[in-house]
């Protein structure tokens, strides 16, 4: 058996063979088909029985092949670290942290994430170049936040600001960007995407794990919503917003906003508009349970239990309406939860049969990535197993088709991890090569 090895990347084109195929868009396992890559890409699906000449050979011993997973609501910078640490340690050392973080994402199976809020634009740029291992990002850098919105992290005894004042230490960190009214709103847009952002975030509403902002608080006005959208939509792409309510997400899609993250206290009527709208619902698996992020005050955790009633409500609205769904974890200031993160997800399989389940964590939260059009750092197919698609794959060894579970336990289920035609792990038996 060979050991897990970082990034290793073959001279050769590599077949793996003897493998039963989840192409991410099925709901049923394809037989007598290996799938060959070349580079980055995937090159071809090719017969069984068929050999390729001069190819570095992987037999899979007949598990299943899929396409790496996708978190659609990831914190890269800010997931591993606490929030105590996030705000007070020197900025490399969160990087620095971030950057091992990475490398676990990876290894967990999940070979893209959508970074909804966080400085990762040089984490991403280490990852592409090939200098340390991770997922393929995303980025929508600083999250823009109003005055007192779910963004701003200054304490009271920072306040007023003025003219004289300078930027709040989430701010410096590139975490979050205040802006208020129009104007300071394009302008903190427009830095983000100079910064090189996928996609905007904005705060809509008030949440959990911020001090000062009640829950049911309707931020940024529809001028200044507007403002962002218009300079998003300008730059190609799109923005998506933190927002819980109701009122928040009908604000939101009244303004051109393209996904809600969140949106577990939305009624009915909403889901209804979203799903007339087109929007994406980006939604977590906020249960109040084991694996949820854990707050101090008994008021946060007040709201976490209102939330995870609502996230049942949510998920069946959703479906009941055909909302386009996406899933994530938004696993935040949690280092020993990051861990959880497949097992989280799985947790859909209460709603959803689990081909569901995992077409939405591959080529459906892909389809929401791409919503970034030209900005879309990665404009190959993503979550896929087809022809010159990127070439992320998985081997699990069981057939997560029928049994879910499977992605909860990377660590033993994984065998075999590979990110844009580089293999970050593989305990399968030792390879070959053809003549």
């Amino acid at each position: 058996m060979s050991s897990p090895v970082f990034a290793q990347a073959s001279a050769k084109p590599i077949l793996l063979r003897n493998v039963k195929i989840f192409d991410g868009t099925g709901s049923a396992l394809v037989e007598g088909q290996g799938v060959l890559v070349e580079g980055n890409r995937i090159k071809a699906l090719v017969p069984a029985a068929d050999t390729v000449s001069d190819a570095e050979v992987i037999d899979c011993g007949a598990r299943t092949l899929m396409p790496g997973m996708i978190d659609a609501h990831w914190h890269s910078i800010l997931a591993a670290i606490s929030q105590v640490a996030a705000m007070t340690a020197d900025i490399p050392y969160v990087h620095l942290v971030a950057a091992q973080e990475a490398e676990r994402t990876v290894l967990r199976g999940f070979t893209t994430v959508r970074d909804v809020g966080g400085p990762s634009f040089a984490l991403k740029r280490a990852i592409d170049e090939g200098r340390i291992a991770g997922p393929r990002i995303y980025p929508s850098g600083a999250m823009i936040s109003q005055t007192s919105g779910h963004g701003d992290f200054r304490m009271r005894t920072e306040l007023p600001r003025s003219a004289l004042s300078g930027l709040s230490v989430a701010e410096q960190a590139g975490i979050a960007a205040i802006a208020d009214g129009e104007a300071e709103v394009l302008r903190r847009v427009r830095e983000q995407l100079m910064l090189g952002a996928s996609q905007i975030k904005i705060m809509g509403g008030g949440g959990v794990a911020s001090a000062f902002d009640p829950i049911d608080a309707l931020q940024y006005t529809e001028v200044e919503m507007r403002a962002a959208v218009s300079a998003a939509t300008d730059w190609g792409t799109y923005v998506c917003i933190h927002a819980y309510t109701s009122a928040a997400i009908q604000r939101a899609l009244d303004c051109g906003v393209r996904s809600i993250e969140h949106g577990q206290l939305a009624d009915e009527d909403t889901a209804k508009r979203m799903a007339d709208a087109g929007a994406w619902w980006s939604i977590q698996p906020f249960l109040a349970d084991e694996d949820a992020n854990v707050y101090a005050s008994p008021e946060q955790r007040a709201q976490q239990q209102m939330i995870a009633e609502g996230t049942v409500r949510a998920v069946e609205f959703g479906r009941k309406h055909k909302v386009k769904m996406a899933l994530g974890t938004d696993i935040l200031f949690n280092p020993k939860g990051t861990a959880t993160q497949g097992r989280q997800l799985a947790k859909f399989a209460r709603w959803y049969d689990n081909a569901e389940v995992l077409r939405m964590l591959t080529s459906g939260n892909a389809d929401l990535a791409g919503l970034s059009g030209p900005r879309n750092p990665y404009p190959a197919r993503l979550g896929r197993i087809e022809a010159d698609a990127y070439a992320d794959l998985l081997v699990v060894d069981g057939n997560p088709l029928q049994d879910i579970s499977l992605i909860a336990d990377p660590d033993r289920t994984l065998m075999f991890v590979m990110k844009d035609g580089r293999i970050h792990k593989n305990t399968l038996p030792a390879t070959e090569t053809t003549p």
